[in-house]
């Protein structure tokens, strides 16, 4: 574990437990999907993020952010109670919130891509979450919050780092030019783009985007990757911070690492 320069703790490859577990889960969901139902429904069916919000959680809690500020639904700290107010629709259900005495000081988005239909959903989840974000910040105009400060909105993204996610791809250009950064972009880069311009057009104030290869063998349980709020909770030696976590994902880019994303959503939910 090591200090940011705002002096946040963040441990080292602190999403590596929960990566793992988003594999596992996968895994134990696509074995079940044998019993009867077509594999693609369970995979996409499965809560395999709880412990990115775990571990979240925890990071805020051991800042000082009391849990009663904090809205999830992982099991780790299961509040439900996520649904904000739209402008173009009456509520959106948002991944992450934190609301201290009626404000809202944060709303985050946690997503995941893995193949082999990059390609499939790569527009889907764009425009998903482009139209988040704008539908926030119009109802945040029309004072949907109240009195709220403007809040912080994060958006976290995991992509499966795999040959085809990196295989440079091509556009259809009938009539007019695409951006020259698309160039034979593959989805991976295509999504370190997205995930940088959705900061630069200020629809979020953080991005992380992670990467991870899909485990040679996905057979952990998934029941030992549950945990408490104190067996989660980063310790001195623990494996949050070890050598061996580096690998489980990677983070392409340094302006969209995890310390910096976390370093924000901190200095915007930590009490003074």
């Amino acid at each position: 574990m090591s200090s940011t320069p705002a002096g946040f703790n963040i441990p080292s490859a602190i999403f590596a437990d929960a990566v793992r577990y988003f594999w596992a889960q996968r895994d134990k969901q696509a074995a079940s999907a044998h019993g009867g139902e077509g594999q693609g429904k369970n995979v996409r069916g499965g809560r395999h993020l709880d412990e990115v919000q775990a571990a979240l959680v925890t990071l805020m809690i051991d800042h000082g952010v009391p849990p009663g500020d904090i809205f999830s639904n992982c099991e780790l700290h299961k509040t439900g109670k996520l649904e904000l107010p739209g402008f173009f629709r009456p509520t959106k259900q948002w991944d992450l919130l934190v609301v201290r005495d009626g404000h809202l000081l944060a709303a985050m988005e946690i997503k995941a891509q893995v193949g082999p239909s990059f390609g499939n959903n790569f527009n889907n989840r764009t425009e998903e979450a482009i139209g988040s974000a704008t539908d926030l910040w119009t109802a945040y105009r029309e004072n949907a919050f109240l009195h709220s400060p403007q809040p912080w909105l994060g958006y976290l993204f995991l992509l499966e780092d795999d040959e085809k996610s990196k295989r440079p791809v091509r556009n259809p250009q009938p009539h007019f030019d695409v951006f020259s950064e698309f160039y034979d972009a593959s989805y991976a880069k295509r999504y370190e783009l997205f995930c940088r311009k959705l900061v630069l057009e200020r629809k979020y104030n953080a991005a992380c985007f992670l990467m991870s290869q899909r485990p040679q063998s996905e057979t952990a349980s998934s029941n030992t990757m549950h945990s408490t709020l104190r067996d989660n909770r980063p310790t001195a030696g623990s494996p949050h911070g070890g050598k061996e976590n580096s690998t489980v994902y990677s983070e392409p880019s340094d302006d969209l690492n995890a310390r910096q994303f976390l370093s924000s959503v901190l200095r915007a939910v930590v009490p003074v």
